[in-house]
C-alpha cells in the first residue's frame, strides 16, 4: 500500500466487537471494530502465519485461534507465547460511515 487511504468498508459492515477481512492491493486486513473504534491489522499470526480474523476479540486484543497468541489490535505487540513478534497494523479512518484504511504504522 501507498501513502493514501482507500475506502474499504462501511461501519455498519463490521459491527461492534467483530472482526472482518477485506483484500486491500493483494494484502489480507482484519478490520476490527472494538467498543465502536476500528483497527487494521494484518490478517497474518506472526508465529505460524495463521489467519487472526476467526480468533476471538476481546479488550483490545485477538487471539489467534490456531495456538493461542494474543496480539494488541491498537499497536500489533505479541502479548503471549508462542507469538514473540508484532503484527504490522495500519492507520484507519472513518469519515462518516465508511471505513478508510491507509499505511502501515
Amino acid at each position: 500500500m501507498g501513502n493514501e487511504f482507500i475506502r474499504i468498508a462501511n461501519l455498519s459492515d463490521v459491527p461492534e466487537g467483530t472482526v472482518k477481512v477485506f483484500e486491500v492491493n493483494g494484502e489480507q486486513l482484519a478490520v476490527c471494530n472494538a467498543g465502536g473504534t476500528v483497527y487494521a491489522i494484518a490478517d497474518l499470526c506472526s508465529h505460524d502465519n495463521g489467519p487472526l480474523d476467526q480468533g476471538t476479540l476481546e479488550n483490545g486484543q485477538i487471539e489467534c485461534p490456531r495456538h493461542g497468541a494474543r496480539f494488541d489490535i491498537k499497536t500489533g505487540q505479541a502479548l503471549c507465547l508462542p507469538a514473540v513478534l508484532p503484527i504490522p497494523t495500519y492507520k484507519v479512518e472513518q469519515r462518516g460511515q465508511e471505513i478508510w484504511v491507509g499505511p502501515k504504522q
